[in-house]
């Protein structure tokens, strides 16, 4: 656990950027191999879409990284948080007890609040237009929600009080895990649902993407699972049924054109969830 420490507390731009690549890859490569759909779709073009878009995430997050730097070190240096006026635990309880609550703040309860202020809505709106759901959808994100949810991941870090290199571990697993539940793979059922009591499990966050409601409004969650099920989110649906997308752009020319996704948080709503 040390070395873990250790290596997170000094981890370099290059090795996050190639946890970034390698897990799409990873990835990728199962997807097509072991696919959960046979999607008729193209997958390069659709990929440079979902690319172009984690780009501009990257982005965000290194221009506005010091403030991440900054409320890190506040917190530690001021013992300031959760975190910070526990009792001295072992050090796997503290780091589990850490990123749990950061992927309470950071995560779930960031994705359900854009679900549910129809402001932030129109700029999440963008990642549940995708009509294929692959591992290059995990960062399918319109810079303007890259912003939303850098300030939730900054709440997270000042409410919880972590050091940085539990917010470099955290955001790391983040980044596998949603390629990982996104990821187009089949896993056996029984599996999944064995995941599903732990973890986001992929068949459990599919049914977040179905295309209408109540589903859409459930399975907020990234890494951990536990925050659905205590609160009353954790829905299921069988593959057979699912439907990607969203109902009110289900148009090719609204969801796989870079131009018009851009726009849509500046565009007339469609329905009275989104207005």
């Amino acid at each position: 656990m040390n070395d873990i420490i250790a290596y997170f507390s000094t981890i370099p731009s290059t090795h996050r950027s190639l946890i970034l690549v390698g897990g799409i890859t990873i990835f990728w490569l199962i997807e097509n191999t072991f696919p959960l759909f046979r999607m008729k779709y193209k997958k390069w073009q659709h990929a440079g879409i979902n690319f172009f878009l984690t780009f501009t995430t990257i982005i965000v997050n290194f221009v506005l990284a010091f403030i991440l730097i900054k409320t890190a070190n506040w917190t530690t240096e001021n013992h300031f948080g959760i975190l910070q006026s526990l009792p001295e635990l072992p050090i796997w309880l503290y780091t589990l007890t850490g990123l749990l609550l950061l992927d309470l703040i950071g995560a779930y309860l960031a994705h359900y609040i854009q679900h549910k202020i129809k402001f932030l809505w129109r700029f999440h709106l963008i990642h549940h237009t995708d009509t294929w759901i692959d591992t290059t959808t995990a960062n399918r994100h319109h810079p303007g929600e890259s912003i939303i949810r850098f300030i939730f991941t900054t709440l997270g870090v000042l409410i919880v009080g972590s050091p940085m290199w539990m917010v470099f571990l955290y955001q790391s697993l983040s980044v596998i895990f949603s390629q990982f539940n996104h990821a187009n793979i089949s896993l056996p059922r029984k599996l999944d649902v064995l995941l599903s009591y732990f973890i986001i499990s992929p068949n459990m966050h599919k049914v977040h993407h179905h295309y209408v409601l109540p589903y859409t409004d459930s399975n907020y969650g990234n890494i951990f699972s536990i925050w659905d099920r205590l609160f009353g989110t954790f829905t299921t649906l069988p593959k057979e049924e699912l439907v990607y997308g969203v109902d009110t752009h289900m148009a090719p020319e609204e969801n796989n054109k870079l131009k018009n996704l851009l726009q849509i948080p500046f565009q007339k709503s469609r329905s009275a969830k989104n207005s």
